[in-house]
């Protein structure tokens, strides 16, 4: 009880200190003064280094508090309003398409952000695509906050973006322990999808856990979807769980494993009711190369895993489930979904087109957003069959 407990106790605020800089005195000889120049150029290059951290963590705490503010006050399903994002100099380079998949360039650790409009003003409009709505589903834990950064890119470039809170995910208020199964879990997103106007169409983008989300919808709603996007996500087969997906990389040296904590709110003689991550471990199992920030932001922000859509076998049909256009996009430094099991899910149902991200983690909508972006608007140019 005292894991379960915790969930809903709210979180500390952390306070920033903010870096002190210190003032240089001033010497009466030449050198002394061209010194005191040299020092009074670096710190006011260390100031303005200093104004845009506390800008970033600032931007970070809005989107954080707002998040937990609409908890406090039982926020509903609503699709996730863009929140602040980060902000960074620099430019993209076009990339040749590989026969197989189509790799991002590798980039620093902060992965500048494109430009925007990068792409969408090379000659490509948002009417000469299919459909200019992507609805982007989260994964086990996570909670529409954690596309943030993903809506500001697609939003800045003309797209209409629904980042949709899962039954008891964000601030989703439903009980994430009396989630019975997928199809009270995914409710919020097949509720979408059925007051989509006659002929429209979306992109569904999933991760994790989300894969077997839209996977339920697609075999609900495929005249409604026009793509549908696996970011290291369970991408099953018929008759397949996502407990039995997870079950093809058991070994000694499995984090996931390590770092679960199963949740008994019926007792401990019937099955679980949810699973928690340790927080200690989320680090090392999701996030090993996002931002720190991003991570505090997560750490206070996850909530519990239903356990009973994690048992759930799909039942997935060739004329509808296997009418939608389905796109991979593989993350080759993940420690929660390790390339190998994304490469036997790929192979046992292989989709459309694989990409891959290089230097992702699980987490690509952190450590990789504008690589990540790149894809989608390439998935988006793709032109219906």
């Amino acid at each position: 009880m005292g894991n379960l407990c915790s969930l809903f106790a709210p979180p500390k605020p952390v306070k920033k200190k903010r870096p002190i800089t210190k003032r240089q005195s001033s010497t009466g000889s030449r050198s002394g003064l061209n010194s005191n120049r040299v020092r009074s150029s670096s710190s006011s290059s260390s100031r303005r280094d200093n104004k845009f951290e506390d800008a970033v963590i600032q931007e970070h705490a809005l989107a954080a508090a707002a998040i937990l503010f609409r908890q406090q006050n039982g926020g509903g399903s609503l699709p996730f309003d863009r929140s602040a994002s980060q902000r960074y100099p620099g430019s993209g380079s076009k990339k040749n398409q590989l026969p197989r998949s189509s790799s991002s360039r590798s980039r620093s650790s902060t992965d500048p952000l494109l430009q925007p409009h990068q792409f969408l003003n090379q000659g490509v409009k948002l009417d000469d695509l299919e459909t200019n709505h992507f609805v982007l589903i989260h994964g086990g834990g996570f909670g529409a906050w954690c596309w943030y950064k993903t809506i500001a890119l697609l939003e800045e470039d003309g797209f209409k973006v629904t980042a949709i809170d899962l039954a008891g995910c964000g601030i989703n208020s439903f009980n994430i322990n009396s989630i019975a199964s997928l199809s009270q879990y995914v409710k919020p997103l097949t509720d979408v999808l059925e007051k989509l106007p006659i002929g429209e169409k979306v992109i569904l983008v999933s991760h994790d856990f989300g894969g077997a989300c839209i996977s339920y919808a697609m075999e609900l709603f495929p005249s409604k979807i026009s793509k549908a996007v696996y970011l290291a996500a369970a991408m099953l087969t018929n008759g397949q769980s996502t407990l039995d997906m997870f079950s093809l990389k058991a070994g000694q040296k499995d984090l996931m494993r390590t770092a679960q904590i199963f949740i008994y709110t019926n007792g401990n003689e019937n099955p679980p009711t949810a699973i928690d991550l340790d927080k200690s471990l989320l680090k090392d199992l999701l996030f090993n190369q996002s931002p720190s920030k991003d991570v505090a932001l997560a750490s206070v922000s996850m909530r519990s895993i239903p356990f009973a859509p994690v048992l759930e076998k799909l039942s997935l049909s060739d004329a509808n489930y296997g009418s939608v256009r389905r796109y991979y996009i593989e993350t080759l430094e993940d420690n929660a979904i390790p390339v190998t099991l994304q490469e036997n899910m790929i192979n046992s149902s292989p989709p459309e087109k694989v990409y891959r991200l290089k230097g992702s983690d699980h987490a690509p909508f952190f450590s990789k957003p504008q690589a990540l972006h790149k894809l989608l608007l390439e998935i988006a140019r793709i032109t219906p069959t």
